[in-house]
């Protein structure tokens, strides 16, 4: 059987076990809807949570973003596994003990005021829209390449198959389907590093095998690293594992992304609201260290795909006839996310760090996609790889979307325009709400703003500059006021928000020269929070302290009860 024929068939089992699951789920009341009844255990929450996370840009961008950027390519992993220590020790276990159905509830209810909650609602629509950009892109990237169809006709599948389970069974169905989607991905991925990581280095465990020697060919007993940065300064590139050296990013910059990314991960609402599902505050910090162990399974095998894909691009590729490309290299070609210019009119493929004399186009999203046809493993394990690239997009995806209703329908809808709305029409209102936003997020798909790891790094950023600093002054502080939560996250998201669309789409050309103090789009969240926190606490100096119930409140969800 070919790649497309066992594409189909993974595709099909998958999708049917998603389906399967959904319709078992599915739920008839609100509280089952946004927090899945609040009966989800820690283990199964935090397998749940890992899926919600590892998003289309962990398992398809991230690898192709280090395999690229080398040694600072990093800052995705530092920031986001970093991040979940944030998110388990000042947020998850406290907002779980406030209970309730979202994070913007919470902020209306701290900051005794319903605008509150109105601006975090639209915080999170902006955020989670940005963020699900990034997943619609990856499902249409490995539709058009392993099934042979467009992208657009790739989004659209991939919103009918989002839509039935997350309208059908919520929160719930949500759930247990990323459980499915956790164990299809980690296998998907791991399978194939392990079988690269055997035939390169002739070590199985692709965490020990990035750190070995190169069992064959011409760098034969030389160590990866040292053969990749060996490549790179052939080539005209910056060494792979160098640091701090031109053509790389500088170090304020490293550090600003990195806290962007740890901040925002603590702040994403679509990862707050799984602490919501568990029974009690101790869960959610299990659910927490679960979802950890569950994510660096992945995220400590990503540095060796990464420079196993480095090491079997350049090798496979450079000064290659083009008429004696390897089959891979064709069949991604008619996708047009890798391609061949012949500047010097000789006919072979130059690779070079000079873009006047390059002469390969490779798009840093195929990355993980194509290494098992770079390396000539078995068709089978191409289209488990596939399969596990579509859980992981599809599974952030579904839980963005119910953020997204969540908000409109139940920090929206239900608290600001019809209070006396029923459940049963609050309900249909969510639903409703899931459809519209499916085929918006379709929309982003069609038409993405960036690469997969690059729109959803703005998301981290967006998340870190608003949400981050107003839950965490709203938990560990009594002083803070509403007008100033407020004033701090539109600042902190305006800014934030401004610097990226001026950066990235009105002056695309300006480099490092011109962003402020070197900061790119992708870090300028760090200063965004920081801003954020700024304007708060000087707002909350002069604006009217909150009433006791909310101090009463915030004691209530900080303290132990002995110590009460």
């Amino acid at each position: 059987m070919d790649v497309q024929g066992w594409t189909y068939l993974f595709v099909g089992l998958t999708f049917s076990l998603y389906v399967g699951i959904a319709v078992w789920s599915r739920v008839r009341s609100t509280e089952g809807f946004y927090v899945a009844g609040r009966g989800v255990p820690a283990l199964a929450n935090g397998m749940a949570t890992g899926a919600d996370w590892m998003s289309a840009a962990s398992f398809i961008s991230m690898a192709g973003l280090v395999s690229f950027m080398g040694y600072t390519g990093t800052i995705y992993l530092m920031g986001w596994t970093g991040g979940y220590v944030l998110l388990a020790l000042l947020l998850a276990p406290y907002l779980r003990k406030y209970g309730k159905f979202t994070t913007s509830e919470f902020l209306g209810d701290r900051y005794h005021s319903q605008l509150a909650r109105f601006v975090g609602a639209l915080c999170t629509i902006f955020i989670s829209f940005t963020y699900i950009a990034g997943q619609m892109r990856g499902v249409g990237v490995v539709f058009s390449r392993f099934l042979e169809v467009d992208v657009n006709t790739g989004v659209l599948w991939g919103m009918g198959i989002v839509l039935v389970y997350a309208t059908l069974g919520g929160m719930r169905g949500i759930t247990y389907t990323q459980v499915a989607q956790y164990c299809v991905l980690i296998v998907a991925y791991l399978i194939p590093a392990a079988a690269i990581s055997w035939k390169i280095t002739g070590n199985p465990i692709p965490q020990l095998g990035f750190g070995g020697t190169v069992s064959e060919g011409a760098n034969a007993g030389r160590f990866l690293l040292e053969t990749l940065d060996a490549l790179h300064r052939d080539l005209g590139l910056p060494e792979y594992t160098g640091a701090w050296v031109p053509g790389k990013k500088s170090m304020v910059d490293v550090f600003a992304i990195t806290g962007a990314l740890m901040v925002g991960t603590a702040g994403l609402p679509h990862v707050l609201v799984r602490f919501y599902t568990v029974p009690s505050a101790r869960a959610a910090r299990w659910s927490a260290l679960w979802a950890l162990i569950f994510i660096s399974l992945l995220y400590t095998t990503a540095p060796a795909i990464s420079a196993f894909a480095r090491v079997n691009l350049i090798e496979d590729l450079n000064g290659v006839a083009y008429e004696d490309v390897p089959e891979w290299f064709t069949s991604w070609e008619t996708t047009g996310l890798i391609g061949f210019e012949d500047k010097d009119g000789d006919g072979r493929i130059r690779y070079s760090g000079d873009p006047e004399t390059n002469e390969l186009r490779v798009d840093r999203d195929i990355m993980v996609l194509a290494n098992p046809e770079i390396a000539r493993l078995p068709a089978w394990i191409v289209a488990l790889v596939a399969a596990g690239g579509l859980a992981a997009a599809l599974s952030t995806a579904a839980g963005l979307l119910l953020v997204i209703s969540s908000a409109i329908s139940h920090d929206i809808g239900k608290s600001w325009l019809w209070p006396t709305m029923s459940e049963a029409k609050e309900l249909r209102l969510a639903r409703s709400t899931a459809g519209v936003a499916v085929i918006i997020a379709g929309l982003f798909g069609i038409y993405p703003p960036g690469f997969v790891a690059q729109v959803v790094a703005f998301a981290f950023g967006l998340a870190a500059s608003s949400f981050f600093p107003a839950l965490v002054l709203g938990i560990f502080t009594t002083s803070t006021t509403k007008w100033g939560a407020i004033a701090g996250m539109l600042s902190g998201i305006g800014f934030t928000g401004t610097y990226i669309i001026w950066f990235k789409y009105i002056d695309p050309t300006a480099g490092p020269e011109a962003w402020w103090w070197g900061i790119s789009p992708e870090g300028i969240g760090s200063v965004g929070m920081l801003l954020n926190f700024a304007v708060a606490l000087t707002v909350s100096r002069f604006t009217e302290p909150p009433p006791e119930s909310v101090r009463a409140l915030v004691e209530e969800i900080r303290l132990p009860r002995r110590a009460r």
